[in-house]
């Protein structure tokens, strides 16, 4: 069916620093017009919202008439402050449209009053977010386990923030993601993504209204078909390395359009990603950073010198693969290490034909952000080494029996995950010639499962690096500490897949009846 050229507007809810809501914006027709723009984001976390009003003031320019004070002050020639100011307007119209907001009961009559404001006469328009993922993800559930509270926690139940929204405006269409730990989370001993399905198909019934015939057909955008109440859950599933994305990232994307609209949704075209070193390839090299001791140069490469393996068959189980990590470790102890911890150097263009790899060149950029490393301790120096040389030599992440006795972490539990009862991958290489593992929040607190695959850079994945995977622009900026910038960025929705999901929605919308 042929496509009208209709940009047409989305509210973004839990939009975090924008993953999802960038993908829609970024989706635009042959001629270059978007396909959406974003009438309302709503994100409540202090820097989550600073990334997400930066991003706002930088999509309120035409594609290609960004000013070049925004890029000063990535550079850091200028302050934010001084950035809005130039640029008044533009900040006043970002200010409208990035909303730091907790939603819940206490800001619901506000939200549902701006919202009506902004949706006005407006019949087609996507609603898109999904709730804050803690509570329904492994890791998450597993910590919380031991708190009574847990059955009762709010997180559970965010997503009926999500149902009040439909409830209030009655988007056409809604978009709700979440991560892949909600097929098997329970609270009080039942599954909770059944719920979430019934009360997504029948929202106002399920905020104990009338029912007044508002209900939504829900549709998979990687399993053709119409969900019924026994449909497999699991067909909600998207894999995002199907899709392009250089990452393993799993999670749960459903499709809602209203019973009264009668559009059958299109799946998403599976393609190639591509791989780790084609992403974050051209990047300068950097060193890891020395935690409690004197962090220069000098130190941390005589720390690498002095890595011996000179015991490595005799402290590893498989002595042929012993001899091929030694051999792969000369090899890289020969070759030229990087002196510096962080660098602002553009590289440019990444040199290939996938599409992702061309969006995340900005011709006006001179200055990389958030290329820096981490502190590591010394011994998780040789340990990081150890793991991303073993990858160059063997071609996978060692498990914890694959180490060498002497680079076994001093933790009570190593003897378990040796025997792979637990945490048997506490180190992990991100392998140059695949996608990337999935990345996480957890990357605000360690690197060790994000370890780059050049064993001269020894050190784990910088915060552009994981942007990079994440499919992010290299001109968009997260904003606060480092530890807030990779949380921002382990909690978002690759774009790159919002971009692809946005063009199926922007279908439905067009061939929907006025």
């Amino acid at each position: 069916m042929p496509l009208h050229k209709n940009t047409y507007p989305i509210i973004d809810i839990f939009a975090g620093p924008g993953g999802l809501g960038e993908g829609f914006s970024s989706a635009s027709h042959h001629d270059g017009k978007a396909l959406f723009h974003s009438l309302a984001s709503i994100e409540r976390d202090e820097h989550s919202h600073s990334t997400l009003l930066l991003r706002h003031f930088f999509r309120s320019f035409p594609e290609g008439k960004v000013p070049e004070a925004y890029y000063k002050y990535l550079k850091g020639t200028i302050s934010k402050d001084d950035l809005f100011d130039l640029h008044q307007p533009q900040f006043e119209a970002a200010s409208r449209s990035a909303l730091r907001i907790s939603l819940g009961d206490e800001s619901h009559n506000l939200v549902k009053e701006i919202l009506h404001k902004k949706l006005s006469r407006k019949n087609k328009w996507a609603l898109i977010g999904g709730p804050p993922c803690q509570a329904y993800s492994l890791v998450g559930r597993s910590r919380m386990m031991g708190n009574p509270d847990f059955d009762n926690d709010e997180r559970h139940f965010l997503y009926r923030e999500y149902l009040k929204i439909i409830v209030d405006h009655q988007p056409p269409v809604f978009v709700m993601e979440n991560v892949k730990g909600i097929l098997s989370a329970k609270v009080n001993g039942e599954p909770i993504i059944g719920k979430i399905i019934s009360d997504l198909t029948k929202p106002k019934l399920a905020l104990n209204s009338s029912e007044n015939g508002l209900a939504y057909n829900l549709y998979s955008f990687s399993k053709a078909g119409k969900p019924t109440n026994s449909i497999d859950p699991r067909s909600f599933l998207v894999k995002a390395e199907e899709y392009g994305v250089p990452q393993a990232r799993h999670r749960m994307f459903i499709l809602g359009i209203r019973s009264d609209i009668k559009v059958k949704p299109r799946l998403l075209h599976p393609h190639q990603p591509p791989t780790v070193r084609e992403v974050i390839g051209n990047l300068p090299p950097i060193r890891s950073g020395l935690s409690r001791e004197s962090d220069v140069t000098s130190r941390w490469r005589e720390i690498i010198e002095n890595f011996s393996m000179k015991s490595l068959e005799s402290e590893m189980d498989d002595t042929g693969i012993a001899r091929k990590v030694d051999r792969e470790l000369k090899k890289q102890l020969a070759l030229k290490f990087p002196e510096e911890r962080s660098s602002e150097k553009y590289p440019g263009a990444i040199v290939g034909d996938h599409p992702l790899l061309k969006s995340f060149y900005d011709p006006n950029l001179t200055t990389l952000t958030s290329h820096e490393s981490r502190s590591h301790m010394t011994s998780d120096i040789g340990r990081y080494m150890f793991t991303a040389t073993y990858g160059c030599a063997i071609g996978e992440s060692p498990k914890m029996k694959d180490f060498p006795v002497s680079l076994l972490p001093n933790h009570k539990n190593v003897e378990l995950a040796r025997k792979g009862k637990m945490f048997s991958d506490r180190f992990r290489v991100q392998l140059a010639n695949q996608v990337s593992t999935t990345i996480t929040s957890h990357i605000s607190k360690d690197g060790h499962y994000f370890i780059h695959y050049d064993p001269t850079q020894c050190r784990s994945l910088s915060v552009r690096e994981a942007a990079r995977l994440q499919s992010f622009p290299d001109n968009y900026k997260f904003e606060g500490p480092r530890t807030a910038q990779y949380h921002q960025v382990g909690n978002a929705v690759p774009p790159y897949l919002a971009k692809q999901i946005a063009e199926i929605v922007h279908e439905v919308l067009d061939n929907m009846d006025s």
